[in-house]
């Protein structure tokens, strides 16, 4: 498990007076629960790592565990996605857990709550639910099938699970309080009938339980300490604890022998339900259903598109997983719902990079220089180091000739004030070379500037008595000889606002789509860069971090994503 610190925060505090005083028998064992409907985005990277951190931190266990109890929005391809992003953000598992592997238990457990008479098979419609269950400010109405006979109630949810009923035709639901000032306890459906293949168990159950009913029991059947979620399940505590109070889980074996049968190792216990603000972030939207409607639309290419808040976005983006585990330790567990500026997890990917990526030339906007006093065939090998703050990274080879590549942009025909490159009859310092004279430019028919030809001072190359006289700019280049051509993706954020979610102008977050969000050029870049493995990262001098594409790049077909530019070009950006 990757070895990273936990700050100090209110849920370590209670983890760490729970052993003083010897709750859970001096344990801590977490789980990091998702359901597989969907790829995982950023804010799941501060769940993970919470979850992860605690049990490292206190010499416990994480279990990763599938939330696969609506087999109607649910695929393996999620969970084969979930486990890879998990790997990859540097964490393990203990155990590979399913909320499926418990659906005998979840059986077992409202058996004992029909025959205690906690609970009871309703008839009522999903419209006529909710009209029974009053409001806020009204308490709600019983069902006319809450005094249905112990034995009626089991011979109807001996049915239920025969599959002899119609999706929706009925409910097993418990029997708590229906003019509780908690909405949640206004006897709440524990089983629904869905005749539809499970991902993980087929076709053998046509009923499935409800998610606050099936958490707390796979929680405690796994022996959970500290059961960690978000602040919208705050007010589902009282539920939670309701059914481990029932069901006293860790006295009434006979519930989980179906586990042991199965070959699990299990040993009951009682969790405690603790909640935290979720991971919040501007320039995004974290909704599962916005992010898919994105890829189902078409309006982003796939669930790891670079400009998707998904880890796997992240990912092939080229953030490090370094750098989203910095992020979400900076931004600190609290019970306070706040939203974090995406520069600041742009920011731990620059910290991240700027000590860890080699550096390379590269020219994304190509305008040709050529030094006209030196021979056609000149060629020469210059030496650049890989990394100008650390030594240990050495030196490479840099070929160099008379033709070359600049950036369009280092070259202004009329300058406007400030502009210390490349002008007409002016010079610029070229990186590791000398400088050079713009002494003319070539137009094409269009009036655009196709050329521009220069001469090299050779008293200013390296080593020569010239080299340090000083002019105001410095440029890269590569040799046009010599360079390969790439396709580079600009990649910047996918919204244009910081709030894409702020309907108040009468817009949705599809209006806030960023059409600057993904450029793609025919850039040409130094020769090194010729075979690099894909997911590896390199700073291109001047431009920003760069990743070979984790999918499409390769060695005869180069394909660069931008990372992060070098500065942060939104932080003048005034919010709209």
């Amino acid at each position: 498990m990757t070895a990273i610190s936990t700050p100090n925060s209110f849920i370590r505090q209670i983890v760490v007076d729970d052993n003083a005083s010897g709750k859970h028998g001096g344990r801590v064992a977490t789980r990091f629960p998702p359901e597989p409907n969907g790829y995982l985005h950023l804010g799941h990277g501060k769940s993970i790592g919470l979850n992860f951190g605690i049990a490292r931190d206190f010499a416990g266990t994480c279990n990763l565990r599938f939330d696969d109890t609506n087999p109607a929005r649910e695929d393996v391809e999620y969970v084969e996605a979930i486990k890879e992003d998990v790997r990859w953000l540097g964490f393990d598992w203990a155990e590979l857990r399913h909320a499926s592997d418990y659906f005998e238990v979840f059986h077992r457990c409202a058996i004992k709550l029909i025959e205690t008479g906690k609970a009871y098979v309703c008839d009522l419609s999903a419209d006529e639910v909710r009209e029974y269950r009053g409001t806020l400010t009204e308490p709600g109405r019983d069902s006319p099938y809450r005094t249905r006979s112990v034995a009626e109630n089991l011979d109807l949810f001996r049915r239920m699970r025969d599959g002899e009923f119609a999706d929706g035709a009925r409910t097993l639901r418990a029997k708590i309080d229906m003019a509780a000032g908690n909405i949640n306890l206004r006897d709440p459906a524990i089983y629904r009938i869905r005749k539809l293949t499970h991902q993980n168990t087929g076709d053998a159950w046509p009923i499935y339980p409800m998610y606050d009913y099936a958490h707390c029991i796979s929680d405690a059947v796994e022996g959970i300490t500290h059961s960690l979620c978000t602040l919208e399940f705050e007010d589902h505590r009282p539920l939670y604890d309701w059914f481990l109070d029932q069901l006293d889980l860790p006295h009434d074996r006979a519930l989980s022998d179906p586990l042991r049968a199965a070959g699990f190792a299990c040993e009951p216990g009682t969790p405690q339900q603790i909640e935290f603000a979720r991971g919040n972030l501007d320039y995004t939207v974290m909704s599962k259903r916005k992010l898919m409607a994105l890829v189902q639309d078409g309006l982003v290419d796939g669930w790891d598109d670079p400009r998707m808040p998904t880890l796997s976005g992240a990912r092939r983006r080229g953030f490090p997983p370094a750098a989203i585990r910095t992020f979400w330790e900076r931004a600190g567990v609290t019970k306070q719902n706040s939203v974090i500026e995406y520069g600041v997890l742009e920011g731990c990917v620059r910290e991240v990079l700027d000590a860890e990526a080699p550096r390379r030339l590269a020219v994304i906007d190509p305008l040709k220089l050529v030094l006209t006093h030196l021979g056609a065939d000149h060629a020469e090998t210059l030496r650049f180091p890989n990394h100008p703050k650390n030594e240990a990274f050495g030196e490479r080879d840099v070929p160099f000739s008379r033709e070359l590549w600049i950036e369009r942009e280092d070259f202004m025909e009329e300058p406007v004030k400030g502009f210390h490159r490349l002008v007409p009859g002016g010079e610029v310092r070229l990186r590791g070379v000398g400088i050079a004279r713009c002494e003319d430019i070539v137009k094409d028919a269009t009036g655009t500037v196709v050329e521009l030809h220069c001469t090299l001072d050779a008293d200013t190359r390296p080593g020569q008595p010239g080299a340090d006289r000083k002019v105001k700019g410095t440029i890269h280049w590569v040799s046009a000889k010599h360079a390969i051509a790439a396709e580079v993706r600009l990649y910047d954020r996918l919204f244009d606002v910081a709030d894409p979610d702020d309907d108040s102008d009468g817009k949705t977050y599809r209006d806030h789509l960023n059409p600057a969000s993904k450029r793609v050029v025919r850039a040409w870049l130094e020769p090194s860069l010729a075979g690099v493995p894909v997911e590896s990262t390199w700073q291109f001098e001047r431009l920003g971090y760069f990743v070979a594409d984790r999918r499409d790049h390769r060695t005869d077909a180069a394909v660069f994503n931008r990372v992060v530019t070098l500065r942060d070009a939104w932080a003048k950006v005034a919010p709209r």
